[in-house]
């Protein structure tokens, strides 16, 4: 049976790997000229625990298994290796997404971690403020430089940090799954979705038909775009929609910051790069405006000075001894937002065609599982199984834990527990 999957990135390569180690003929279709060159080269590739449903929490700590023995999970030499580095992750305490909410699903799962006191944590982490700032301001908004109300405390994850190169990430997994046999054709647009009682085909624009038994949608910003062309999509409950987002890139304070730090408190997070530099994001405070985009072509590909200082500035907030430079630096990227800030990885009411989409940002640390998680669900409705009436369940092949794909579900009630942010 051929499988077409839309999309190298990190999610669609390991799909394409997964699908390839069970037998299929895989065919892999991207518009970048490589594995890797959209979103995922733009990702904070930030590898942590906390989300806000138990499927989440235990996708998450299942692909930190993979992430840690990389190569193992590859099972190839695919050359150079993007590297997993432990550097733990302090989660500030914040009123939109309390501790009570999420610790008991990493006791649960079986997450290590410390809770910590503001005074703790300004032992743990030197020249960390641990003021109370809630709620995040603009930075033109005097009152971004009011006076601490309290102090924070927080939540450690030591097994928690990132990885070095996304993109090179995704390489391997593309590189993986071509040893597996999977054919990857970069370059490449869909120019429409053929389909009769079930997906047929993907024609390409330069009129390439590429017949399929199973589809797997994995575009990214462009998946609503090429959801429209197989005309699947009006039984969703959740939508999905481009939105353009910067990662900014300074300069570390003398002696670096240790582990990283989310600050849902003042708006941002950021963590360490190895060199010495600091990677800065931002976590969707409600006084900014969110740049949604109707086109994920029309994206300015450069940093705004604006969007940097923002960003750099509540880092220095929290970092006082961090400088912020006057020149913008850093990378830009356009995430695949779903109404609920979690993901979709489903069957539709086409047959054939499935979709793994809305990772808004935040799917990279569990593309290892996704990709075996798409293969069990495609397995088993393609056997015959009725998902949406009795969801399948993955068993991690590494914790021994089920994963109910009820909660990445196209038709879920939205998941009113999501810090509606890039944190979901």
């Amino acid at each position: 049976m051929r499988a077409v999957v839309i999309g190298a990135g990190v999610i669609g390569s390991s799909i394409a790997l997964e699908l390839a180690r069970a037998g299929r003929d895989v065919v892999v279709v991207d518009r970048a000229a490589g594995a890797g060159q959209g979103s995922t080269s733009a990702s904070s590739a930030v590898i942590r625990y906390n989300f806000s449903t138990l499927a989440g929490v235990v996708a998450s700590w299942e692909s930190h298994f993979s992430w840690r023995a990389w190569s193992d999970h590859l099972g190839h030499d695919v050359g150079a290796l993007a590297r997993f580095e432990r550097s733990g992750l302090v989660v500030l305490d914040v009123d939109v997404a309390p501790r009570s909410t999420w610790l008991p699903l990493f006791d649960e799962v079986g997450v290590p971690y410390e809770e910590w006191d503001a005074h703790t944590l300004a032992e743990r982490v030197p020249g960390l403020d641990t003021g109370r700032y809630w709620p995040p301001r603009r930075v033109d908004d005097d009152r971004f430089w009011a006076d601490a109300t309290g102090t924070l405390g927080a939540i450690y994850t030591p097994d928690a940090g990132y990885v070095t190169d996304p993109q090179l990430a995704a390489r391997n997994l593309a590189a993986a799954a071509a040893a597996e046999g999977a054919e990857f054709r970069f370059r490449t647009v869909v120019a429409s979705i053929e389909r009769s009682d079930r997906v047929e085909a993907v024609v390409l624009t330069d009129g390439t038909r590429i017949s399929a038994d199973v589809v797997v949608n994995a575009a990214g910003p462009w998946s609503g775009r090429v959801n429209e062309m197989a005309g699947v999509g009006g039984d969703f409950t959740i939508g999905v929609r481009p939105m353009r987002q910067e990662v900014s890139h300074v300069l570390a304070p003398e002696g670096g910051i240790g582990p990283g730090i989310a600050d849902m408190d003042l708006g941002t997070y950021f963590r360490g790069e190895v060199g010495g530099g600091l990677l800065i994001g931002g976590t969707e405070p409600e006084c900014d405006p969110l740049p949604w985009l109707d086109d994920p072509d029309d994206a300015n590909p450069n940093p705004t000075m604006a969007v940097f200082e923002a960003q750099v500035t509540r880092a220095a907030r929290r970092l006082p001894g961090l400088v912020v430079p006057n020149r913008a630096r850093g990378v830009v990227g356009v995430y695949d937002v779903a109404d609920d800030w979690t993901p979709i990885y489903d069957r539709t009411d086409l047959p054939g065609f499935y979709v793994a989409i809305g990772t808004s940002g935040n799917q990279f640390k569990n593309a290892p599982v996704v990709g075996r998680l798409m293969a069990t669900l495609i397995d088993r409705v393609e056997a015959g199984a009725d998902h949406d009436a009795d969801p399948v369940r993955h068993l991690g092949v590494h914790t021994g834990q089920l994963i109910d794909l009820a909660a990445f579900s196209r038709r879920r009630p939205h998941n009113k527990a999501s810090s509606g942010t890039v944190f979901g």
